[in-house]
């Protein structure tokens, strides 16, 4: 969907499922970092009010088409002003209601864990940012969800991040973006914070975004490296499986968002494949990487191709499963997929209704 393109008028049934859809992957956004001031101690708020932070830097270097808005909706800047995703009501009026989003999980905008030195101030900001999101968002709108977000950087605070915010009945996962400078996520550096994760009883998101660079690091146009984004995707689960998480971790499940899902029956044949003739170099494997991926792995239609009825039958019958799909809006960017609109016609209801909604909540562990 482009950045000027309007979203179809709510009608009860607009999703085409029978109930409301589940929404994976919302971006909402901060009108500005002073919302942040009141949950911050006084040795933090200066890096705002004094040192001049602004936001989490990279060495992204692009200046797309796109980037007159931050690769967001211009329709979703609110009339007050501030970024894209940063008003509830506008995004009611513009998701929620317009598209029967019963359930939203919020992924926010800034990525925490992609700051290089500063540690202690990435924790302390994504702490407030937690409970300014909580606050703002979460108490605001019952259908919404939140993602906790930590600072991967020092596992053992995000750990202690997780746990002091963990149990919030609105929070079900912990959000982490994918950072090639950063180790893989299967890494045993995190597990301070995966053993917090799991005793949580939260999932994973992970997700990609300024700081996920492609194996040759940035192409020279965006077009490039957006193309390449899934490839930080395969490369996360690719660590999570031979470092032995899903045998560590048994009831860790994992949303890989914003790859979509046309790479996963390459992946999953490569997995296997690679896992038989290897199997001795990671003897604590004990399954084909194909049947982890099916139970624990779940990933986002968005930034979803456009598929013929056929086509999208065919990757189901590759990846032998309908249940690993689930839709994803990606409210508010440029690309956003509205649920009514994405899935080919002809597809059977019990699918639709397992990738607009069942899937989700299966993940999250909730009921209908």
């Amino acid at each position: 969907m482009s950045v000027e393109a309007k979203p179809a008028v709510h009608s009860p049934a607009a999703s085409g499922v029978s109930g409301a859809v589940v929404d994976v992957d919302i971006h909402e956004n901060m009108p500005n970092l002073r919302v942040l001031l009141p949950y911050l101690e006084p040795q933090w708020q200066r890096h705002i009010t004094d040192y001049g932070w602004t936001h989490v830097r990279s060495d992204y270097p692009y200046w797309p088409p796109t980037a007159g808005t931050g690769g967001l909706r211009m329709d979703a800047v609110p009339e007050v002003g501030g970024p894209p995703g940063s008003d509830l009501d506008l995004m009611r009026g513009q998701l929620l209601d317009r598209h029967d989003i019963g359930m939203g999980v919020l992924t926010g905008q800034h990525h925490f864990s992609a700051m290089r030195g500063w540690y202690e101030f990435a924790a302390a900001i994504a702490s407030a940012y937690n409970d300014w999101q909580i606050e703002y968002w979460l108490d605001r709108d019952p259908r919404l969800r939140g993602s906790v977000q930590v600072a991967c950087q020092e596992p053992e605070a995000a750990a202690r991040e997780i746990d002091r915010i963990g149990s919030h009945p609105q929070m079900v996962q912990v959000f982490l973006p994918m950072i090639t400078h950063m180790p893989p996520i299967g890494d045993p550096f995190y597990r301070p914070m995966m053993d917090a994760i799991e005793r949580n009883g939260l999932q994973l998101a992970l997700h990609v975004g300024q700081a996920t660079k492609t194996p040759f690091g940035y192409h020279r146009y965006y077009v490039e490296w957006h193309t390449a984004l899934p490839q930080a995707g395969m490369s996360e689960v690719i660590s999570l499986v031979f470092n032995g998480t899903f045998e560590r971790y048994p009831e860790l499940k994992v949303m890989v968002l914003e790859c979509g899902f046309s790479w996963l029956p390459h992946a999953m044949s490569r997995f296997d494949q690679q896992y038989r003739e290897l199997r001795a170099e990671v003897p604590w494997v004990k399954r084909l990487p194909s049947e982890h991926l099916r139970e624990r792995v779940r990933v986002s239609t968005q930034p979803m191709e456009q598929m013929t009825l056929h086509q999208l039958n065919k990757y189901l019958e590759l990846m032998e499963t309908d249940e690993m799909i689930c839709f994803s809006s990606d409210y508010p960017h440029f690309d956003f997929d509205a649920p009514e609109r994405i899935l080919p016609a002809g597809l059977p209801e019990s699918t639709k209704r397992k990738i607009l909604r069942e899937n989700s909540l299966a993940f999250y562990g909730l009921t209908s």
